[in-house]
């Protein structure tokens, strides 16, 4: 028995999925937990090497436009000593923000209690001027902090932002490698640590479907029976909208259909582009 969903939008089971007893369904899931345990292993294992890599000193004097005047990049630790900074996708010009960003960001609010139990502060950055990033984040609801690097070299020396001479090579520098991107920004996330005397240090920084890891929404999708559902759509995150933007589900609908491309890029220009 399997899952599927007909124009209406009403899930229904099919006769193409294996059912089976109790007994033997418990034997095929514990052989699956041996592989989860193995996977969580090695994931504890790759974040102790990603937390050893070493750091590099950050001796540019980055100015951030926030609601309480310039900042600079020490500033935006507020009193931390870790900083998690979402390249968001807002160039200046756009509209919106990019859908698949704030999909990103919507995960954010509620972690940012926790992460401050841990020495850890967050802030969304983008290009676009902050008046603009402030309307849209009053729209979405958000409270975390979101500054503007317009005007900065920020976003460009951490690999999000695009030059058009750099756009117009069909390769630009993005994921630690040249390849083609259909827009002038790019999703990221980077870490930067403070030390005692204010020096700020850049401890890593991760692109493409690297950007998952702020996306909890996919970890629970990955749990049910029709997981993400994305196959056959343009790009992975199609369906994705910003949270104001999808019709009511009464009854459950079927997977919204490819989003409308977003003012200053593209469909496929959005967070999951990318490897």
């Amino acid at each position: 028995m399997s899952i599927t969903m007909d124009s209406t939008g009403v899930t229904t089971p099919t006769a193409t999925h294996p059912v089976v007893d109790r007994e033997r369904w418990l034997s095929q899931r514990t052989a699956l937990l041996a592989r989860e345990k193995a996977l969580m292993r090695e994931h504890d294992a790759l974040a102790r090497e990603r937390q050893a890599l070493p750091w590099v000193r950050i001796d540019e004097p980055y100015v951030f436009d926030t609601v309480d005047g310039p900042r600079t990049l020490a500033d935006l630790f507020d009193g931390r000593r870790q900083l998690v900074v979402q390249h968001f996708m807002f160039g200046p010009g756009w509209e919106q923000g990019c859908p698949s960003c704030s999909y990103m960001a919507d995960h954010i609010d509620g972690a940012r209690p926790h992460l401050a139990q841990r020495d850890v502060s967050f802030v969304a950055v983008s290009r676009a001027p902050l008046a603009d990033l402030q309307r849209f984040r009053t729209r979405m609801g958000w409270q975390f902090p979101w500054v503007s690097s317009h005007g900065s070299d920020f976003n460009f020396h951490f690999g999000v932002s695009f030059t058009p001479e750099q756009l117009a090579t069909g390769q630009v520098p993005y994921n630690y490698g040249l390849r083609p991107f259909p827009v002038e920004e790019a999703p990221g996330i980077s870490v930067f640590v403070r030390d005692d005397g204010g020096t700020v240090f850049h401890a890593y920084s991760t692109y493409g479907r690297g950007v998952e890891l702020m996306m909890g929404t996919y970890d629970l999708l990955d749990i049910v029976p029709r997981g993400r559902h994305e196959e056959g759509l343009p790009h992975t995150m199609a369906w994705v909208r910003h949270h104001d933007r999808y019709a009511p589900l009464n009854p459950p609908a079927a997977p919204a259909a490819p989003a409308a491309p977003a003012a200053g890029g593209t469909a496929s220009s959005c967070c999951a582009s990318g490897g």
